[in-house]
């Protein structure tokens, strides 16, 4: 086994280009939806679908558990080169699809096996560092994959990233397959894929945890489906604006994944949760108040994403110890819960986005986006008491 000080470099690497091709949909919504010829509603659905696909995660994520990490990783990547090879060999909507979703289901069987790899490998009261490192991906993937994709989509149309995304997902598959050995029968668990379901889903404290992330997703989900639409409505925002916008995104996502490499450890991951998802309930507040300008608008959404960053990420390690015996199953869960997050407010999202536009409806612009964020804040919270009450691990 590789050293982890090669481990976590590939790995990040790897997880930049799944988050690249997961992210690039939001801020260019709407360059895909004209390149397709469909409606935003029809989007909105397709986005949907793939959200929904998540809950395959914790089925598919459980090989990891019953034939090893690296057959996990493998199994993922497989997923996402399929997918995206569909477009590059078929550009149209229902490859488009099954482009989405097939490279989301690859992605939520690979995070989960190499989180369990990290999980094995990495002491508990060291994993926020580990974990945090290797969750520079998301941000990465923000400042330097999508901002790449809309210099693409901007010169030759919606079809534009896709070469390249399979061309590099091929070499990640060739890089896991080549670097990490495999795994003995002794360093795999003695129960089989269902023992490994069963063993999560009647564990209370692994319910409360996935509850309380799948809400803590669904917030984010509120502001993240429509603040492309809303900055291109609010301000005339094109797509080279749009890229820039997500770059600001990205830092902000960069600044909380530091937060968590420095703090979450130190603080404890339940109290960095708690702090982290309080602060994120504010900024969503102050998000309207400061979008009377385009500085504002952008000050606004660093802040609700640099909040929001630091408390998934601190999530991960303490979820990752909650049931050992069933690492990468609940890991997997975990990713389907915040999957089904996405997707329950990426259904209402754009509808109350929608209402809001209307004449003379009491709430403006990203007001009822923000409201709905708020109501799914809450419930993480409940759920997060419940979880603090349950177990005393810190």
């Amino acid at each position: 086994m590789k050293p982890l000080r090669v481990l976590v470099p590939l790995f990040t690497a790897i997880r930049v280009v799944l988050n690249t091709t997961y992210r690039m949909v939001y801020p260019f919504l709407g360059v895909f939806q004209q390149g397709l010829g469909v409606s935003l509603q029809t989007m909105s659905i397709a986005l949907t679908a793939r959200a929904l696909a998540g809950a395959l995660g914790p089925f598919l994520a459980s090989v990891a558990d019953s034939r090893g990490r690296k057959t996990g990783m493998l199994f993922g990547l497989s997923l996402y080169v399929l997918g995206i090879g569909s477009v590059v060999l078929w550009p149209s909507f229902p490859t488009f699809i099954l482009a989405v979703i097939f490279a989301t289901i690859g992605k939520y069987v690979f995070d989960p096996s190499m989180q369990a790899l990290l999980g094995d490998r990495v002491p508990y009261e060291q994993r926020g560092l580990v974990m945090g490192l290797s969750e520079l991906s998301w941000s990465l993937g923000f400042i330097v994959g999508v901002p790449l994709m809309g210099f693409l989509l901007a010169r030759n149309g919606w079809v534009a990233p896709f070469p390249l995304l399979l061309a590099l997902g091929a070499l990640a598959l060739a890089a896991i397959a080549f670097t990490l050995p495999k795994e003995s029968s002794g360093e795999r668990a003695h129960f089989g894929a269902l023992e490994s379901l069963k063993l999560v889903f009647t564990s209370k404290p692994a319910l409360l945890a996935l509850a309380m992330c799948m809400f803590i997703s669904a917030g984010n989900e509120a502001i993240n489906m429509v603040f492309g639409v809303w900055l291109e409505d609010s301000f005339g925002l094109k797509i080279a604006a749009l890229g820039a916008a997500t770059a600001v995104i990205g830092l902000s996502e960069l600044g909380g994944e530091a937060l968590v490499v420095t703090l979450t450890d130190r603080l404890g991951k339940p109290r960095a949760v708690g702090l982290g998802l309080a602060a994120n309930s504010i900024t969503a507040v102050a998000l309207p108040l400061l979008g009377s300008s385009v500085t504002g608008s952008f000050v606004g959404l660093f802040l609700f994403y640099i909040t929001f960053e630091f408390t998934l990420v601190s999530s991960i390690p303490w979820v990752s110890e909650i049931l050992p015996a069933g690492r990468a199953t609940i890991m997997g869960a975990n990713v389907a819960g915040h999957s089904l997050g996405r997707a329950l407010a990426a259904l209402v999202a754009t509808q109350v986005y929608t209402i809001v536009k209307q004449p003379n409806f009491p709430l403006d612009g990203i007001q009822g986006n923000v409201l709905t964020a708020l109501i799914f804040n809450a419930i993480a919270f409940l759920a997060l008491y419940r979880l603090i009450r349950t177990t005393a691990k810190t």
